[in-house]
């Protein structure tokens, strides 16, 4: 079976040809295959279970650190397991925030994640629609989600009331990991604005 997206993403004459075989082997003629789309993601957020792609010809580091990485926000994220973040995460990381201000040191960034989950304790991420390794950095993205369901604090020692309303959002990890095979600098991104419109608070 031809995988249509990676043939499709190649151009020249690679791609005619394996469009042509594509329209031989489905029965349908060469035009008809050549204005089909190729298969694309679409919105992770949006889609019950995202498709899951791994990179081809990765090193042993390479696979080892989106394993790790999987393994952060699949299990010691979403279930808060705060005192196993060493194992992907350098005592003294630097995290980048999606709002430009920046954190160091791993004690800080645990004090951050356990705050997420004060109004959201169903906080979860449970996919990793893409991941991308090179060398000794990473980039995944991922679908967090949660709902809105407890007082959130608003800094100024009041609170916000829960509006009840979940959220699904889209984003992404940079990671730069160090010859311990743990992140050194993490740079998380999302559309804060999205989220706020899904809680409820724009």
């Amino acid at each position: 079976m031809i995988n249509r997206r990676n043939v499709l993403r190649g151009g020249g004459a690679a791609s005619l040809g394996a469009l042509a075989i594509t329209a031989v082997a489905g029965g349908t003629d060469l035009a008809t295959a050549a204005t089909r789309r190729p298969e694309l993601l679409g919105d992770p957020a949006s889609t019950p279970q995202a498709e899951s792609l791994w990179p081809a010809h990765l090193t042993h580091t390479e696979r080892r650190n989106l394993q790790v990485f999987d393994e952060l926000d699949f299990d010691v994220y979403s279930g808060q397991q705060w005192n196993r973040l060493g194992e992907s995460h350098a005592r003294n990381i630097r995290v980048h925030w999606p709002d430009g201000h920046y954190t160091d040191g791993i004690e800080q960034h645990i004090a951050d994640l356990r705050s997420q989950f004060v109004w959201a304790p169903d906080t979860r991420i449970t996919e990793h629609p893409i991941r991308i390794a090179k060398d000794n950095l990473t980039s995944v993205t991922g679908v967090m989600k949660g709902t809105f369901s407890r007082p959130m604090p608003d800094g100024n020692g009041g609170s916000i009331q829960p509006t009840g309303k979940e959220f699904s959002i889209n984003m992404a990890t940079v990671g730069l990991w160090n010859k311990h095979g743990v992140m050194e600098e993490e740079f998380l991104f999302w559309d804060n604005q999205t989220f706020l419109q899904q809680i409820g608070l724009a």
